[in-house]
């Protein structure tokens, strides 16, 4: 059939412009062009329809598994540790738990589980579930692996502790965090995802005293002499915001002569600070994410002349140990492996 030269020219050209306009290649730009605009589009629905699983499955969801809705939360994430795509799934693997978790071995194995089957979900977390800390699933195994041994059994290594975090190295949770004195109360509506806010009253912090033998043994990342600005709480997060006056250690994140914020993991702020007073502050530090940390077994102490010149004394003590005195405490793997300083050293 002949066209008419002036039609064929003006669909010619829009023919062109819709094949530019949707970015197709060569092969696919002959497909597209013989479907109508209303098949076009269904095609496009059906696409962002393929979409929308994955981009629903990075939001939190509220826990139904019926052990661990006595815990400080109610928000999760699928999929969890233990790669189960549902919660339903979850439900039926923990299911082999209930003895250990009848006989109480451990007081710290719900809390372990739980964390594992039904991580906790924050709003600020979305991306990958919060992991137990590795002091945690440490306690449990060693409350119930003497049980399961006894029955022939050993721990799972599905729930081997190697690899999990360090509460104050990094992004953990542990029951010292957000245990509260009266129950389980977790800031977060399951309903709407609103914060309800936290109460810091029932924060328990415990105080760690700035000795050398701490010192040596912790091996903070960062020390600092700084004025407290703000504590702001948001949900379930807690950040310090303080003015930096003097730098006496620092490691891989730098830190300015400047107002900065201290993060916490958790909705307590441990150590507790006081706002427009002057601290030592001794913390670690989130690498990846170029932040400062104030988390449990951090310090903060109220600023004294003294105290920056002993900390002073005991970072050149840690950077330079005596020859032949090698003992716990001095060595360079002292402070990674959590041993005491030797006891006859004198504290400063």
């Amino acid at each position: 059939r002949r066209r008419n030269p002036a039609t064929s020219a003006e669909e010619e050209s829009g023919l062109r412009r819709r094949k530019m306009s949707l970015g197709c290649g060569h092969g696919c730009g002959k497909m597209l062009l013989l479907l109508p605009p209303s098949t076009l589009l269904l095609a496009l629905a059906g696409l962002l329809a393929s979409w929308a699983p994955q981009a629903r499955g990075a939001a939190c969801e509220p826990v139904r598994i019926p052990l661990c809705k006595s815990l400080p939360w109610n928000m999760t994430k699928m999929p969890n540790h233990l790669h189960h795509s549902t919660q339903a799934n979850a439900i039926l693997a923990m299911e082999q738990f209930e003895g250990l978790l009848g006989i109480h071995c451990s007081p710290d194995l719900l809390f372990f589980l739980c964390a594992m089957y039904a991580p906790i979900c924050t709003l600020d977390f979305q991306h990958e579930p919060i992991k137990p800390c590795k002091s945690v699933c440490e306690r449990a195994r060693a409350g119930c692996e003497p049980v399961l041994i006894k029955y022939g059994h050993a721990w799972p290594d599905s729930l081997a502790c190697d690899e999990l975090p360090v509460y104050d190295r990094g992004v953990c949770i542990s029951p010292e965090a957000i245990v509260t004195a009266e129950g389980s109360d977790f800031p977060m509506d399951s309903n709407n995802g609103n914060c309800r806010g936290t109460n810091a009253e029932r924060c328990k912090c415990k105080p760690i005293k700035a000795t050398q033998k701490t010192y040596l043994r912790n091996n903070y990342n960062y020390v600092i002499r700084a004025k407290v600005k703000e504590v702001k709480t948001k949900c379930h997060d807690v950040t310090a915001v303080v003015e930096v006056k003097e730098i006496l250690k620092s490691s891989l994140v730098n830190i300015p002569r400047d107002t900065i914020s201290l993060y916490t993991n958790s909705g307590c702020l441990c150590p507790p600070l006081n706002t427009n007073e002057e601290y030592i502050i001794m913390g670690y530090e989130d690498e990846e994410r170029s932040r400062l940390l104030l988390v449990e077994g951090s310090i903060a102490e109220k600023w004294k002349d003294r105290l920056g010149k002993k900390v002073k004394r005991w970072d050149q003590k840690l950077r330079h140990p005596v020859k032949g005195r090698n003992e716990p405490g001095q060595s360079d793997s002292a402070p990674k492996s959590g041993r005491s300083t030797n006891p006859r050293q004198r504290r400063n």
